[in-house]
């Protein structure tokens, strides 16, 4: 049992510290540090990224990146300046790779719907076997995605249905369904990478 003496004095002690000591306190195996670190600036992590993604999931999503790299990456230099701002500079970093990773997928499915679509009539045989080798290569790297990404993502391109009508008819959250089509694309992206070139 957790004597409460002990327990609340070395959370006052870490209330105490400074973000360096907190910082040291957590490369050295403390996650406690992290929490209190999370207390301190998970709401200026937060804010910023749900200011630039305007987006509430992906601000959440974000926010837990940005700690998970504060806690398994030892990127954060105290003598280069303080934690806040250093924390600033990288979410501010991160969500603009995000919405520039918006439209690289953007672009890549536009790409992709040109590249699939079937006008049988003016294609040559040579044409059509080529499009039913692409439409295998697709099936086939759609079997390898987890089934919740697959099938978020048959949904959309193949029945048609927005991402508001697909979370209606899983009943999930529409956060979610955004979050699945978007790592499920990006885990097609590499193996269809040929297709689009």
């Amino acid at each position: 049992m957790i004597d409460s003496k002990y327990y609340n004095y070395n959370l006052v002690n870490y209330l105490s510290q400074t973000d360096i000591e907190l910082f040291q306190a957590l490369k050295a195996g403390q996650p406690s540090a992290l929490g209190i670190l999370y207390d301190r600036y998970g709401k200026l992590v937060y804010g910023l990224s749900l200011r630039v993604l305007k987006n509430s999931q992906e601000a959440e999503d974000l926010t837990q990146e940005i700690f998970l790299n504060l806690w398994y990456r030892d990127n954060y230099n105290p003598t280069r300046g303080s934690l806040s701002s250093y924390l600033t500079i990288l979410t501010r970093s991160r969500a603009i790779d995000k919405i520039r990773s918006r439209g690289t997928n953007l672009k890549f499915l536009e790409r992709w719907g040109q590249n699939m679509s079937t006008q049988t009539s003016a294609h040559t045989p040579f044409e059509q076997a080529a499009l039913k080798e692409r439409s295998q290569c697709v099936r086939n790297a759609l079997a390898q995605l987890p089934q919740h990404y697959r099938q978020v993502l048959e949904m959309a391109y193949y029945e048609g249905l927005s991402q508001s009508e697909i979370a209606k008819q899983l009943n999930i959250p529409l956060g979610t369904v955004k979050t699945w089509a978007r790592q499920g694309l990006l885990k097609l992206k590499q193996p269809l990478q040929n297709l689009i070139n």
